[in-house]
């Protein structure tokens, strides 16, 4: 990010897609970076799980092993099999 640290931080971010099997890898890298690792919410099965992060000027950033589609397909699936 370009530009002055942002003041606070919040849950606006930029989320980028990862594999789930760079996952672990992901997570020791950012950590070992010194970042303000934060926990993922819970999610549901299908979801994905998300690596969330502060850099040092307080933007937020998302690793996530799936995409919008993929969630919306899980959630739909799991509204058809609750009726």
């Amino acid at each position: 990010m370009e530009g002055e640290s942002l003041p606070s931080r919040s849950y606006n971010h930029v989320a980028f897609k990862i594999v789930e099997a760079d996952y672990a890898t992901l997570l020791e890298r950012v950590r070992s970076l010194g970042l303000d690792v934060r926990e993922g919410r819970s999610r549901v099965a299908g979801e994905g799980r998300s690596i969330y992060f502060h850099d040092h000027d307080n933007h937020l950033f998302e690793l996530h092993t799936g995409t919008l589609g993929e969630r919306l397909q899980g959630y739909a699936a799991g509204k058809a099999s609750e009726g």
